[in-house]
């Protein structure tokens, strides 16, 4: 019984030590929560790690651009504080838990990463308003969706994996089925101002309209199989 208990410790200490040991200094938070922390922060150091097109384009105030798709990554995180937290982020969370963990091999001592990343935020209303209109306007969407018939928009990125997965059969539906609906895919990097004002937070988002109103609504991947029954 003795020897049985000693071996589950050991086990347990073994599983902790592969699932557990790389994450220990990195924290996931919610948008808000992450503005705040930055706030309280003296001179905070905020690293955006998506491309450096993206950082042009929109970013979060005194962001730091070191792209994780780049090979001196490494070489210019090591640059930073190890002893002071870091605040990291991308477009939706998925580069940025990559560079959280890196970060976290590399020494850092506290790690922040954006949950959701810069779509999350701008949801969370934390982005600077801007009067410029980028993409659609909301007048526009509204005559896309306005249709005798049925209406299916899907919000994508051309650097989203799961968009990537669904494009194929997403054409194909739109010719298969041109005669009972009308699909319209819009790139979210090139139409912010309906992000926002939508406050579509993740990709793919696909929303399925009848007479203009909102039938059904769907965050991140779905098969073809589903989206067809949600169709017909």
């Amino acid at each position: 019984m003795k020897f049985h208990s000693i071996f589950l410790a050991i086990i347990g200490f073994v599983v902790l030590s592969c699932t557990g040991q790389t994450s220990k200094n990195v924290k996931t938070i919610e948008a808000k929560i992450f503005a705040e922390k930055i706030a309280a922060t003296p001179n905070p150091q905020i690293l955006d790690v998506r491309t450096p097109e993206e950082f042009a384009s929109e970013r979060i105030d005194n962001a730091k651009n070191i792209n994780w798709l780049s090979n001196d990554f490494v070489i210019n995180a090591e640059k930073l504080d190890k002893s002071k937290p870091v605040f990291v982020y991308c477009k939706s969370g998925g580069r940025s838990q990559k560079a959280a963990e890196k970060l976290n091999e590399l020494g850092f001592k506290t790690i922040y990463q954006l949950e959701g990343g810069i779509l999350k935020w701008d949801a969370a209303g934390l982005s600077k308003p801007s009067n410029k209109i980028i993409g659609l306007s909301i007048q526009q969407y509204n005559k896309l969706i306005n249709s005798d018939k049925k209406v299916l928009i899907d919000f994508y990125a051309e650097w989203c994996a799961p968009c990537k997965k669904m494009k194929p059969y997403l054409l194909q539906m739109e010719k298969e089925l041109a005669d009972k609906v009308v699909i319209i895919r819009l790139d979210a990097d090139k139409n912010k101002t309906l992000m926002a004002e939508m406050k579509i937070s993740e990709l793919p988002t696909v929303l399925l309209y009848d007479n203009a109103v909102v039938k059904w609504k769907h965050s991140g991947f779905i098969s073809e199989e589903e989206l067809r029954k949600q169709i017909q």
